[in-house]
């Protein structure tokens, strides 16, 4: 299930990208298959681990994209502290970040990251749940976001543009997905959201392998009608302009953060 649009991201063959908190990798698969360099980044051990091994799998069965040199694509692994990046300075064409900035209290030190990272003139992409749809989460269940490594904030679109030009980017297009997910969401957080034998949970989730799996026109339309309207991620791409030379004083930054 991928939430990044590789064409707006423009990501081409050849280019270096940064996938920053990876998780189990969905997004650095895919890069990696479309001939991209690829250096995933995540803090825990398991999803290091969980990534390497499946961009090391996808390699050996000759799935890997290819360079503009017809070489394959490589890939890197590293476990990492997003607001102390690995990464040297100007180093990456692109940086994903899906689904990570809502967990972690200095945001604004990650997007200064970002822009640090960036070669002048690449783009990154950053994903965040939905202001609607995860405000209702919220008020359906302190559970589901009031734990040790859990949602810590809730972003407006507005607000997400004005932290990320705080740090020098540029934002650009915007978009929103996985409509169809909001209301699996809304419903385990009403039932409880460990109590996976729920009824409604278990067949709402299998509708949502099923269509995974299958990708079938009924749901695929559905969904691309109901995202505009309550898709539960939004992403948003910005560029690091081509005079960069570094990013706004960080404790100004910060203090947009607290507003």
């Amino acid at each position: 299930m991928l939430t990044v649009d590789y064409d707006l991201l423009d990501l081409r063959p050849g280019m270096r990208v940064l996938d920053l908190g990876c998780g189990e990798g969905r997004h650095a698969f895919e890069a990696y298959r479309r001939g991209a360099d690829v250096v995933a980044v995540d803090w825990g051990v398991s999803e290091v681990e969980t990534t390497k091994r499946w961009l090391g799998a996808i390699g050996e069965a000759g799935e890997a994209g290819l360079r503009p040199d017809g070489t394959p694509a490589r890939f890197e692994v590293v476990r990492g502290d997003l607001l102390h990046l690995p990464v040297p300075d100007g180093s990456v064409d692109r940086v994903m970040a899906s689904e990570v900035l809502e967990h972690i209290p200095d945001d604004v030190t990650a997007m200064a990251e970002i822009f640090r990272v960036l070669k002048p003139g690449g783009r990154m992409v950053i994903t965040v749940p939905r202001y609607g749809p995860e405000r209702i989460c919220w008020a359906l269940s302190d559970e589901y976001h009031a734990n040790e490594g859990g949602h810590i904030r809730i972003y407006r679109r507005s607000q997400l543009r004005e932290r990320l030009a705080s740090v020098g980017l540029v934002p650009g297009a915007t978009h929103h997905a996985h409509a169809l997910h909001a209301p699996f969401w809304w419903l385990k957080c009403a039932v409880g959201v460990e109590k996976e034998d729920n009824v409604a949970v278990r067949g709402y989730h299998k509708l949502l392998v099923w269509d995974l799996m299958h990708r079938p026109w009924l749901t695929r339309t559905a969904e691309k009608v109901l995202d505009p309207v309550f898709g539960k991620s939004l992403a948003i791409y910005a560029d690091k302009p081509l005079t960069a030379v570094g990013s706004a004083p960080v404790e100004a930054e910060r203090a947009l953060a607290v507003g």
